[in-house]
């Protein structure tokens, strides 16, 4: 795959980020709101960190371990969220995973993105299985999911460990599961 790749939907563009971006993503994964939706986000977030992401998303492009890229709208060009997808080739599928600055919430953004990234998924990496995970408290994300043609497969009781020095916050979380076949897609 080419780090070049541009992905389009009707009001995005999805391609890989560049140093440029940095800025831009540091405003917005900044936000503890949008941080405690994921998993990996430090808080409070650097340019540094930024920097060192766009350098590991272009790393993991080469290497084929993930493909991650940057949401923008088309009217103006605006950095709006991250989308990435994780494959396992062994087993033919891929995990995805996003997140979308807040003053964007709510607006279909990230499920029109989740949408073109399952087309990607079976379409440009031909994979059998297409999985996201989201945390209990975050339905907004089961609710992407579903509406990009996953289907609920289930909780897993405190999954996930979540800790975040900065905010006082150490936190095992229930995490929900979706998941999509290529047969199922394809129908």
């Amino acid at each position: 795959m080419i780090y070049s790749t541009v992905l389009e939907t009707d009001r995005l563009l999805l391609r890989p980020p560049t140093i440029g971006d940095a800025l831009r993503i540091t405003s917005l994964a900044g936000d503890w709101d949008v941080a405690k939706t994921t998993l990996n986000m430090p808080h409070p977030y650097e340019v540094s960190m930024a920097e060192d992401f766009i350098q590991h998303i272009a790393d993991s492009w080469d290497t084929g371990e993930d493909y991650t890229f940057a949401l923008y709208l088309k009217t103006s060009g605006d950095l709006i969220g991250m989308m990435g997808t994780h494959p396992n080739l062994r087993h033919s599928r891929a995990e995805i995973g996003y997140w979308v600055g807040k003053e964007y919430w709510g607006q279909g953004y990230a499920t029109e993105a989740a949408r073109r990234m399952v087309r990607f998924v079976f379409e440009d990496l031909g994979l059998n299985r297409i999985e996201a995970s989201y945390f209990v408290g975050n339905p907004a994300s089961r609710r992407v999911m579903e509406k990009a043609g996953m289907t609920f497969e289930g909780i897993r009781r405190q999954y996930m460990h979540r800790v975040c020095e900065a905010k006082n916050y150490d936190e095992y979380t229930d995490t929900g599961f979706c998941g999509l076949l290529r047969e199922d897609w394809q129908k």
